[in-house]
């Protein structure tokens, strides 16, 4: 005679992390000896297309509408963008929000200021990313990481352009590039490994090869120094990574330029070295469904308006990358 899984309630079926279509089925009243239903005792999975046929699933209250509408929302890969409060940022998160079905967003910002402009949502924390345990509530039960923070220099006062001088600039005491971009992004990096996090997209800037760029001057903050020590680092964790080296930001209607892969600053010598805001932005969210995407580094810009066909098939842009770091 067949043995069965004592009976317990419905309640005790959960999604489980390590599959997006499995579940945990802890008890459920299914005859063992049924080989297409035959539990194992270290994971006991259950397909979601063997309850959806299982008939005994009506005598504990299941419906097959309740078990694909978990499926699916096991299937979302939930996502966190530190610096949702930026420029970029705000974007990221945006397309995020844009693709529920895809993604559940949560966004990192500093200030309260941050959070309402958008959206004073629940997923969004507050918090500092120098300090790692304030990290810890948005990063845990994460599957990827878009990192997005970085040092702003800003404009000394006083500056007069008719005078023909060049404006200065300085950081905010605690803010310069050594603590946010490398002490803060080695924070998340550190927190998302310890959390189990599958991929982190880190987006940093072209030039980092020429320790004379002009961006390490401004407030003598040497910004791409630091952000290299950082992108070393992701490169060095084991986490499966994308570092986007993006070129001169632009404030543009994204989508309809043909994008271009560089490495090692090469593009810096081209005309082709700017690309907008939210280009950028459709790359990060792009780089978390490819293979292709991963364990790579590369500069990012795009062809002028116009000039070439806009880029449509992101597999075949991160399979141009031929560099690790």
């Amino acid at each position: 005679m067949a043995t069965r899984v004592p009976f317990v309630s419905s309640t005790t079926l959960f999604p489980n992390q390590c599959h997006k279509y499995c579940y945990v089925a802890k008890s459920l009243p299914l005859p063992v000896s049924s080989p297409s239903l035959r539990l194992s005792s270290s994971s006991s999975l259950i397909s979601l297309a063997t309850l959806r046929n299982y008939k005994g699933l009506k005598r504990v209250g299941i419906r097959t509408s309740l078990v694909v509408a978990m499926a699916a929302e096991n299937s979302k890969s939930s996502v966190l963008v530190t610096g949702a409060g930026g420029r970029t940022g705000q974007i990221v998160y945006q397309k995020l929000k844009e693709r529920p079905n895809q993604y559940a967003a949560r966004g990192f910002v500093r200030t309260e200021e941050s959070k309402q402009k958008i959206g004073d949502a629940d997923d969004v924390f507050i918090g500092d990313i120098r300090d790692t345990e304030s990290l810890i509530p948005a990063i845990q039960g994460i599957d990827a990481l878009i990192i997005l923070t970085s040092a702003v220099p800003l404009m000394k006062p006083g500056f007069d352009p008719t005078q023909g001088k060049r404006p200065e600039f300085y950081f905010d005491e605690g803010a310069y590039p050594e603590q946010v971009d490398w002490i803060g992004q080695k924070n998340q990096i550190d927190a998302a490994k310890a959390a189990g996090v599958k991929q982190i997209v880190l987006i940093g800037s072209m030039g980092g090869t020429d320790l004379n760029h002009p961006l390490n001057s401004l407030g003598n903050g040497n910004i791409l120094v630091w952000k290299r020590k950082a992108e070393q680092y992701l490169a060095d964790s084991g986490i499966p990574y994308t570092i986007i080296r993006a070129g001169g930001l632009q404030d543009k209607e994204g989508g309809i330029r043909e994008l271009i892969i560089g490495k090692d600053d090469e593009l810096l010598q081209t005309e082709t070295r700017t690309i907008t805001r939210s280009d950028v932005a459709e790359v990060c969210i792009q780089a978390l469904n490819f293979e292709e995407a991963q364990f790579k580094a590369f500069d990012l810009a795009s062809k002028p308006e116009g000039v070439g066909s806009p880029t449509k098939d992101f597999k075949a842009l991160f399979s141009q990358i031929i560099t690790r770091f």
